[in-house]
């Protein structure tokens, strides 16, 4: 492990689940993206790009819930704003999406 942290800075991410509402392609994206449109309950719509183009089509993505960090600043991503990132685990050039088991409140705390 390089960098520890305490329980407190763990505290201090926002982990959220949210579900998938619009996918676009993102071909100003220096590899291979999708813009996505979360909703997030009562925190609202946040958009996010992600390079999860080799594993999952935009069907396969619609209405899909995910985990992601809500409360970094926003980004800018070539002409888009990202605000939010969400979470993947990463197998070689793939990013597989994490979620929840079951269907849940959009806007639900990760802890």
């Amino acid at each position: 492990m390089n960098n520890i942290i305490t329980f407190d800075d763990f505290n201090k991410v926002d982990l959220r689940v949210g579900t998938i509402i619009g996918i676009n392609n993102f071909p100003e994206a220096r590899k291979p993206a999708y813009q996505l449109t979360i909703d997030f309950g009562e925190l609202g719509i946040k958009k996010t790009s992600a390079q999860i183009t080799t594993l999952y089509k935009k069907e396969d993505l619609l209405n899909k819930q995910i985990v992601a960090v809500v409360n970094f600043p926003k980004k800018q991503i070539a002409k888009f704003m990202s605000e939010c990132l969400i979470l993947g685990a990463v197998n070689g050039k793939d990013v597989i999406l994490l979620n929840t088991e079951n269907k849940v409140k959009n806007g639900s705390v990760v802890s």
